[in-house]
């Protein structure tokens, strides 16, 4: 759970404003959006903030404890250097990339943030509690409170702070440097302009492709996904087929480019449990609810990649 103990109190309001001289040097490409906020530096969160300073933004990442933002910041370092040595970002940006990072314990330090994205734990108490912290700290009345959720509905965590309409879901894929899809999720609360900056901010700033999805757990890429996934895990629990021949039957039969039992472990089995989870809930649709083996391979903590085994072992 988030460490309350770590949070500043907010700032007097006098400190909310700031002189026009000293945002210039970090607006330009990047419209009213020039500081970025992410809450957590896992998988996730360590790829949209290497998205965003790469793309010119000021970046500060977020971790509950020191131990975990040392993790964090080396995944996002190792991140950018093997993108240097694949030609993707030259030397000079590679410094100025790591240059616009930083790195805290105390989301206080959030308060003159543009936009802050959640990207923790999929847990609806977490993220709660993480919105109402951020809706304290963050002094910026414009400032945008955006959620990486795969599935917990966005209204929730807007209800959670004293500024509902400017509460939206932008929603990463995996690996976030490499997937050029964003879903942008309004909730009933996200006034039109909050969702209009949000898809100029992806669109024209970060580069990604933006689509719209109503508040709906799953939304439009897990509603479709989710289900396939799920489907995978009973066909191989049943002893239908063997993981590799069902892994091989969609990328070689159907063009996939990785099966489902592959992309269920990159994703992280906790995820797609949770996803699952959050989706039989809202629908209670059979096809929704995870298969027992799901749920007790998730009770064993074998993950998936990022726990070196899942479906497959992982060197």
């Amino acid at each position: 759970m988030l460490d309350r103990s770590r949070l500043r109190g907010p700032r007097h309001a006098c400190c909310q404003s700031r002189e026009v001289s000293e945002r210039d040097d970090v607006t330009g490409i990047s419209g009213d959006i020039a500081r970025v906020g992410v809450v957590g530096c896992g998988q996730m969160g360590a790829g949209i903030a290497e998205v965003c300073a790469r793309s010119g933004l000021e970046v500060m990442v977020a971790e509950t404890t020191g131990e975990a933002l040392e993790i964090g910041r080396t995944r996002l370092h190792n991140s950018l250097a093997k993108a240097a040595e694949r030609g993707k970002i030259t030397a000079e940006e590679l410094d100025a990339t790591q240059a616009r990072l930083s790195f805290t314990t105390d989301l206080g330090e959030f308060a003159d943030r543009d936009l802050v994205i959640e990207a923790v734990v999929e847990n609806e108490q977490v993220k709660t509690e993480i919105f109402q912290v951020l809706d304290q700290v963050v002094t910026r009345p414009d400032a945008i409170l955006a959620s990486n959720t795969s599935s917990i509905p966005l209204v929730k965590l807007a209800v959670a702070t004293s500024r509902p309409d400017h509460v939206i879901g932008i929603h990463f894929f995996n690996p976030a440097p490499v997937q050029q899809l964003v879903e942008l999720i309004p909730a009933l609360t996200t006034s039109e302009g909050t969702l209009s900056r949000a898809q100029l901010f992806t669109e024209k700033v970060l580069g990604k492709h933006a689509i719209r999805a109503q508040d709906r757990s799953g939304f439009v890429v897990n509603a479709l996904l989710i289900p396939y996934l799920l489907s995978a895990i009973r066909m191989f629990e049943s002893g239908i087929a063997s993981r590799e021949d069902i892994d091989n039957g969609m990328e070689m039969g159907c063009a996939h480019p990785m099966g489902p039992l592959k992309l269920t472990d990159l994703i992280g089995l906790d995820t797609v449990a949770s996803v699952a989870y959050s989706m039989y809930e809202e629908y209670k649709e059979p096809l929704y609810a995870a298969p027992p083996l799901l749920q007790r391979m998730v009770d064993a903590g074998r993950l998936g990649r990022k726990t070196g085994s899942g479906f497959y072992s992982y060197g």
